[in-house]
């Protein structure tokens, strides 16, 4: 099991967590432990409840993307949350490392997707298509940089080439939908082997990590930010914390 969970807020309406890369959000057929159970185990060991312990899932990362997660402790907390999210009052905000430089260094891209859920692999066109559902995201270039040296002999990457940090901000939630995006237009994200990357990271993670999320609280109705740092993967390190 990857590294554990860590807790970055929490009050008595919402618990904000760190989902390492590797972590299911939610409980699926491999029966593995989810970001969720961790939670609630959290919960009542901190507060020594006896019981189930109410944890509502708001929103998912796929499995191996690592980063911020919203839970709420309460249903009103829950159906708060959820109507701000079904109603895109929340500004998510993603760091994407692609080994290819996009064509232009910021644009949004307007994609529609068609989700195989037997292969668990979406497409994208940039027509619409019977079936399709609109994807929107915005994206820039923040940063490049060569990567680490010990990358060079794991054979993803050759000397010289460097990586690019993008920040990337959906305007959709559509399933896969930076990885599918980006894909499109020759900038997989690093690792992420089903949407053309060649080389696997280590860790079996993709350089895809949610940095930050920005709504209003679902009780205090205040602005409220919530971000994670990054993993601790060498191939991250040249960007920061």
């Amino acid at each position: 099991m990857p590294q554990e969970p860590q807790v970055i807020y929490e009050d008595n309406h919402l618990l904000i967590m760190y989902k390492p890369a590797g972590w299911l959000v939610q409980g699926d057929r491999t029966g593995d432990k989810t970001l969720a159970d961790w939670g609630k185990d959290y919960l009542k060991k901190k507060y020594d409840k006896p019981g189930n312990v109410f944890l509502g899932v708001v929103h998912r990362l796929d499995r191996p993307v690592s980063g911020v997660v919203a839970m709420a402790r309460t249903s009103k907390a829950l159906a708060r949350m959820n109507q701000i999210f079904k109603t895109r009052q929340v500004t998510k905000t993603y760091w994407a490392l692609v080994q290819n430089p996009p064509p232009q260094p910021e644009a949004t891209l307007v994609h529609w997707l068609i989700k195989d859920s037997a292969k668990n692999k979406a497409t994208a066109f940039r027509t619409e298509k019977k079936n399709s559902k609109q994807a929107e995201l915005s994206y820039r270039i923040v940063a490049s940089r060569n990567p680490p040296a010990s990358l060079f002999h794991s054979g993803l990457l050759e000397k010289g080439e460097g990586i690019y940090l993008l920040e990337v901000k959906p305007l959709t939630g559509r399933p896969h939908q930076i990885r599918v995006q980006l894909a499109t237009i020759g900038c997989s994200i690093a690792g992420d082997l089903k949407y053309g990357a060649t080389e696997p990271l280590s860790d079996a993670s993709i350089g895809l990590h949610a940095r930050q999320l920005s709504f209003e609280h679902p009780v205090k109705r205040e602005p409220v930010t919530f971000r994670a740092n990054i993993p601790g993967l060498e191939i991250w390190q040249p960007f920061g914390t």
